[in-house]
């Protein structure tokens, strides 16, 4: 599957044990995301509409109101890195 090179960078991190926490508006709808990696750091790539894609192609996914994480899908979808080997 194509992915752009943000989706890789954020898909790359989230693989690595990161993840994107995320905050509802009172309708229940998603309006900012916050992508840490597994270091605590905050991940500049990741924006609304960066977060719009991957959960639109089901790469990434939260369970039980948790912070989203790479689903199995998006594990295969990211290329391997060199710090990933």
């Amino acid at each position: 599957m194509n992915i752009s090179k943000l989706e890789q960078r954020v898909l790359h991190e989230l693989a690595l044990g990161g993840a994107i926490h995320f905050e509802r508006g009172d309708n229940g709808k998603i309006l900012d995301v916050t992508c840490f990696t597994r270091d605590g750091h905050v991940l500049s790539d990741c924006s609304m509409d960066v977060f719009r894609r991957l959960h639109k192609r089901r790469m990434i996914s939260s369970r039980n109101g948790q912070p989203y994480r790479a689903s199995r899908r998006g594990i295969l979808a990211v290329r391997a890195q060199l710090n990933q080997r």
